[in-house]
């Protein structure tokens, strides 16, 4: 009697190979979570901002670099575009450097350590229109707690977020005043874990305040450092580049601010998208940031990795 003829058997696969098989099984999920929620809707808006939106698929033309070359004429984006480099001039190293210092006063307590980290955390943590909210009651220019704290003083009430002189930097303020939390954390784990015996060598070579901590704490920290710099810069969730929510929800007569001192890329582009339907202008606004936020993250990471590596 004739055996049915088998096909080839398979190799079958050693442990290594099943475990490299369900390794990359398991990278591939958030992978294409990843693709489709960031990548695709990358290209998507690539694609628009060279198009005349409509409704209609079938009605979008292609326009080229129309877009473009009507952005650098649109004095209102190039106000936003201002704005936006001015709460990064002040917001960023603001963060950085108060989250540093307060890490370092923190990093010496013993006592009440844990209350403290929770004070300066709990901002982060609360969402960003809570804290708008509150501090356009707290700021307001009748009624807020601020000037009644200044009249104790003698000085005038004044007027934080209706004033095209003080918006901004009203605004800021408040950014790095929720946002520092965030960066004390970051340093408080760098400097927890820099080994004690680094420092008790450099106290035996004669090194103490400040050099201590220029030649040791601080190349020490540089991976916090550029990560601090770089999350207070383009991260999609704290980054000053990227700033909407407060702006948005912090209590002004005109979202984008008094006469737009306080507008933003990010919410101009919100207002193009959302107010004027013009989604291909809009997404061409969002091409370009896009690009400097590349920009100026690369150029962040090669400048800082090179100054403070010893």
């Amino acid at each position: 009697m004739n055996r049915p003829q088998r096909g080839p058997r398979l190799p079958r696969l050693t442990l290594r190979g099943r475990r490299t098989l369900w390794a990359y099984a398991f990278l591939a999920i958030p992978l294409l979570f990843f693709i489709a929620i960031r990548i695709w809707p990358m290209v998507q808006a690539f694609q628009l901002s060279v198009t005349r939106w409509h409704v209609d698929p079938a009605q979008r033309t292609f326009v080229g670099l129309l877009h473009f070359r009507q952005m650098w004429g649109d004095a209102r984006f190039l106000q936003a575009l201002r704005n936006t480099a001015l709460y990064a001039a002040i917001g960023v190293p603001a963060q950085v450097f108060l989250g540093l210092g307060i890490a370092l006063l923190l990093n010496n307590i013993r006592r009440l350590r844990g209350l403290f980290r929770a004070i300066y955390f709990a901002p982060y943590v609360t969402p960003a229109v809570a804290v708008a909210w509150a501090w356009s009651f707290m700021l307001s220019p009748h009624f807020g707690v601020i000037n009644s704290i200044l009249g104790v003083f003698g000085i005038p009430p004044q007027p934080f977020l209706t004033s095209p002189v003080q918006a901004l930097p009203t605004v800021a303020a408040v950014v790095v005043w929720q946002f520092v939390g965030f960066h004390v954390l970051i340093f408080l784990v760098a400097l927890n874990s820099i080994p004690r015996e680094i420092y008790e060598a450099a106290r035996i070579d004669g090194a103490s305040g400040w050099p201590l901590f220029r030649r040791v704490t601080l190349p020490l920290l540089n991976p916090s450092l550029v990560l601090a710099v770089v999350m207070a810069t383009a991260s999609p969730s704290i980054g000053i580049l990227q700033l909407f929510t407060q702006v948005l929800n912090l209590r002004m007569y005109d979202p984008g601010g008094p006469l737009g001192s306080t507008n933003t890329v990010v919410l101009y582009m919100y207002q193009m998208a959302f107010r004027r339907y013009d989604f291909g202008y809009a997404a061409a606004i969002i091409v370009v940031l896009f690009a400097i936020i590349l920009a100026v993250s690369l150029v962040q990471l090669r400048l800082l990795r090179r100054r403070f590596e010893y």
